[in-house]
């Protein structure tokens, strides 16, 4: 491996823009966006008012999973993330790929995500304000407005990287002020004498399971809004001395979203009664929105909320759509893929094709999962995410095990997971993706779809490759996926 001062001052084709300000803003807007608006509704309803506890669990397996992360990019400060730490500790090129591959689903995946629950709260706001009828938008008119957003993301990622940051600043702020008027509203509730307290201890489930059961399923849902932090290591090769910056600005991310998710849980649950969150979820509401519609009816608040939480949720979809482009981008300049996604857009120097495959790909999920009627969209995309990057983390943490007894010396000194954390990290992570794990079949039919799309992807590849000599659809240097 290059020395890390060379590593950073080699040329590469896209800019290094992101310093500590705006890695931990990227991190925080990233965790914080989609996630909590998404399936905090959904969990109360699994665990009733110990809500909280699976936002605790998540963050605690996030974590251990982010120390493992943390000591592989200080070890190797290159490009590439969760496919770069496979291919060292293994290998295998096919392996590497498939690893490649599943995180840019997992951000295709959340990107739909977002905006599914994006234009919901667009109709509520809309509604709201008695812009549009009561019944807001039909199902098909949110459908062609998320659509519609993800060419928007499309245009704003083509303006570089950069100016996509820069973007990421204003909505990570809008971010925290929306989840900020979540929790005061709650607390201001609870300090008139409104609002029951209590609930927070409260363990409920309307199917029947035990709590631990109950408690691993909201888990696996929760995880889904503890996410994000591995997209900034994606973007390593456009970060300025990632070797000293990743740890601290990576664990502060994940402790400021954990507090603030915690504070929101401790807040729905407070203001409504089980009975209102199983209602709200029922009727395809946003328990957020309930709590801001109840808990100040004599403000305007619930007429704001949906609006900053518009774009609180389009902060997602940016970030994860900006990561998965660049990791198409790496793997078509290492032949894994076809070489066309690897153009870059002259002048601006950002991966054109690689950002059209992507929002192509994003476009043909949104309508693949509205097409059935019964599915309950954000929770199933939220949840194909999550198990995704669960099996992703798993392998990360196998990895960094291996790559232990690989000690480099050009890096002196690099972050050190703690002892055994790293096998701990990846039984938790096995565990939540288990099959165990209440989860609707569309969630697997997409995760396995979006593979199969990527595999044939590579064997086409491997084959014109081979015949035209250009390699054999393998990792040649797989630190520089994202070069």
């Amino acid at each position: 491996m290059a020395h890390a001062a060379d590593t950073e001052e080699q040329p590469t084709e896209l800019k290094r823009v992101l310093g500590p300000k705006l890695l931990l803003l990227f991190i925080v807007g990233d965790i914080l966006g989609a996630g909590v608006y998404a399936v905090t509704g959904q969990m109360a309803g699994v665990v009733g008012g110990v809500v909280w506890l699976p936002f605790l669990l998540a963050f605690v397996v996030a974590t251990i999973t982010a120390l493992s992360y943390l000591e592989l990019v200080t070890k190797y400060p290159q490009a590439a993330g969760a496919a770069l730490y496979a291919h060292k500790a293994f290998g295998v090129h096919f392996i590497t790929f498939i690893v490649a591959f599943a995180v840019v689903c997992s951000g295709i995946t959340s990107a739909s995500t977002a905006s599914a629950t994006l234009s919901g709260f667009l109709s509520d706001g809309l509604r709201l304000n008695g812009w549009i009828g009561e019944d807001g938008f039909s199902d098909a008119t949110i459908t062609i407005i998320a659509m519609l957003f993800m060419v928007l993301l499309a245009a704003i990622n083509l303006r570089g990287v950069g100016e996509s940051v820069k973007f990421n600043v204003v909505l990570t702020l809008v971010e925290v002020t929306a989840l900020t008027i979540v929790i005061g509203v709650g607390f201001a509730v609870i300090a008139r004498g409104d609002g029951d307290l209590a609930r927070i201890t409260v363990f409920e489930n309307p199917e029947g399971k035990n709590l631990f059961l109950a408690v691993t399923i909201a888990t696996s849902i929760a995880f889904f809004a503890m996410v994000g932090f591995e997209d900034a290591v994606n973007m390593v090769e456009e970060t300025q001395n990632p070797q000293k910056i990743f740890p601290r600005t990576m664990l502060t991310g994940l402790g400021i979203a954990v507090i603030l998710y915690m504070l929101v849980a401790v807040a729905v649950v407070s203001v409504l009664s089980s009975d209102q969150i199983n209602q709200i979820n029922a009727d395809g509401d946003r328990a957020l929105l309930a709590v801001v519609s109840q808990g100040a009816p004599d403000f305007p608040m619930d007429k704001i909320f949906p609006f900053l939480a518009v774009f609180a949720v389009a902060n997602t979809a940016l970030i994860n759509m900006l990561m998965a482009s660049r990791l198409i981008y790496g793997m078509a300049k290492q032949n894994v893929l076809p070489r066309q996604l690897g153009a870059v857009l002259p002048g601006r120097r950002t991966p054109w094709t690689a950002i059209g495959f992507t929002t192509i790909l994003a476009l043909g999920l949104i309508l693949y999962v509205r097409q059935d009627a019964d599915s309950d969209i954000v929770l199933n995309l939220a949840t194909v995410t999550s198990f995704l990057l669960l099996c992703v983390f798993a392998v990360v943490n196998v990895s960094c095990l291996v790559l232990r007894g690989k000690r480099h010396q050009h890096v002196k000194t690099f972050f050190t997971s703690p002892g055994p954390m790293p096998a701990v990290g990846a039984v938790l992570c096995l565990y939540l993706a288990g099959p165990w794990v209440d989860r609707d079949g569309i969630v697997y039919e997409i995760a396995g779809g979006l593979m199969a799309i990527g595999v044939v992807l590579w064997f086409v590849t491997w084959g014109i490759n081979k015949a035209t000599g250009q390699g054999g659809g393998k990792f040649e240097d797989a630190s520089k996926l994202e070069e």
